[in-house]
């Protein structure tokens, strides 16, 4: 059984990029742990995703929804740790979700929660980041470089959120545009050699990956770290670090 840290902002988080690699790494026998800023009561999804973003349309599908309802009671969840006192090298795998509504600066901008990271980072152990989750580590810093600079990688791609934010900007306003610069761009600044070491993967905007079928998804793993770009890539980018631990 191996220790996997998830840290989390107390509201926004993505329902998908969350409750799917926790129940597949609990369902394999390893122990998830949840952090919170503050810890001590249990976090909450982005409701959108749960009702759906647009007329019932654009949230989780329906496993992954099923997932973090059973997610919502197990005690790991309810009682997470707080940022602070984590004790990085209590784990064997680091994994960092993703999510786009307000709340998910608390996380994306935590300058103590980036500090961590890059303890964690110099490990040389499991790292896992999905969608936003990336702009987390693109933001952790070693030696003034992101932790990111060597890495080959993935995140929420330009054509992706670009076109999240026209279909719903008229209902929803800046819903889909979590920071004025988009996700791939602040990436792709973080590294050496964008050019060569970011990639979009084929186009995803409609069709996701599921437990039994993995054809849609995209993952990109670059030794111990491995980055996936969206919920439709969520069950392959848990499958993966599966193999790794």
């Amino acid at each position: 059984m191996k220790k996997i840290l998830i840290p989390l902002p107390d509201l926004d988080f993505d329902v998908t990029e969350v409750a799917v690699p926790w129940k597949l790494l609990t369902r394999a026998g390893h122990r998830v742990i949840f952090a919170t800023e503050r810890g001590g009561a249990a976090p909450a999804a982005d409701p959108r995703l749960l009702t759906g973003v647009l007329f019932g349309k654009l949230g989780a599908d329906p496993e992954p929804k099923a997932f973090y309802e059973e997610l919502t009671r197990a005690p790991e969840f309810n009682a997470p740790l707080a940022w602070a006192p984590l004790k990085v090298s209590d784990y064997d795998a680091l994994v960092l979700p993703g999510g786009h509504a307000p709340g998910m600066r608390q996380y994306l901008g935590s300058s103590l929660l980036q500090s961590k990271v890059a303890d964690y980072w110099k490990l040389e152990r499991p790292v896992a980041a999905i969608c936003h989750g990336v702009l987390a580590l693109a933001r952790s810093r070693l030696d003034g470089k992101s932790v990111l600079f060597d890495s080959r990688t993935t995140c929420l791609t330009k054509p992706q959120e670009r076109t999240a934010y026209f279909i719903t900007a008229w209902k929803l306003g800046r819903y889909y545009r979590t920071y004025p610069a988009y996700v791939e761009d602040e990436v792709r600044a973080a590294l050496k050699d964008p050019a060569t070491q970011f990639t979009r993967g084929p186009l995803a905007l409609t069709a996701r990956g599921t437990d039994s079928d993995d054809r849609p998804a995209f993952v990109v793993e670059d030794g111990r770290y491995l980055s996936a770009r969206w919920p439709g890539d969520a069950y392959l980018f848990a499958k993966r670090l599966l193999a790794r631990l």
